[in-house]
């Protein structure tokens, strides 16, 4: 059972909102969460009222402090999603000559309280050249690596990766 539904049958009316640039993204969003408003749009200009968000959640995209604690009601969580140190390590070991960490700190944001960070850590396996170009494609890499690393990633058949997240916990002051 889905969040929504969850809240729903607690008496509680909750409403779903979400933002990004990928009219993609939002088309897919609109079909999985069919309860949710779905809008194209800037973290930077988001079209919700002043104190109106009990939750809000930042998944890999640029931040904007300033914007989200305009949005979020005294009392309401952010959740911010970041790659974790090692995010996507065997697939950076294809690519470049000398892998680099993701970097990894806590940050304190004006009219926010840090909470806690929650690590999230697993590993996939691609069993295709499709889906390992498919995700590197998802990825800010796609758009810096040299055509060397590109091609020896794409000759693969196979690869295991780690994923890792870590979501960092915000309450609004």
């Amino acid at each position: 059972m889905g969040q929504h539904a969850v809240l729903a049958q607690a008496g509680r009316a909750p409403e779903v909102a979400g933002v990004d640039i990928s009219k993609f993204a939002l088309r897919r969003a609109a079909t999985r969460v069919k309860e949710g408003e779905f809008a194209v749009a800037s973290v930077y200009h988001l079209p919700v009222a002043d104190s109106r968000a009990d939750l809000l959640t930042n998944v890999f995209s640029p931040l904007c402090p300033e914007e989200f604690a305009r949005v979020m009601r005294p009392g309401g969580h952010f959740y911010y999603v970041v790659p974790s140190a090692k995010h996507l390590w065997e697939m950076k070991e294809v690519l470049y000559a000398r892998p680099y960490e993701n970097a990894v700190r806590r940050e304190d944001y004006p009219g926010f309280r840090w909470l806690e960070a929650v690590p999230l850590r697993f590993s996939i396996r691609l069993d295709s050249s499709q889906d390992i170009m498919a995700l590197f494609g998802m990825t800010p890499y796609a758009w810096k690596t040299p055509r060397e690393g590109v091609a020896r990633l794409s000759a693969l058949e196979a690869l295991d990766t780690q994923i890792g997240f870590d979501i960092h916990v915000y309450g609004r002051l």
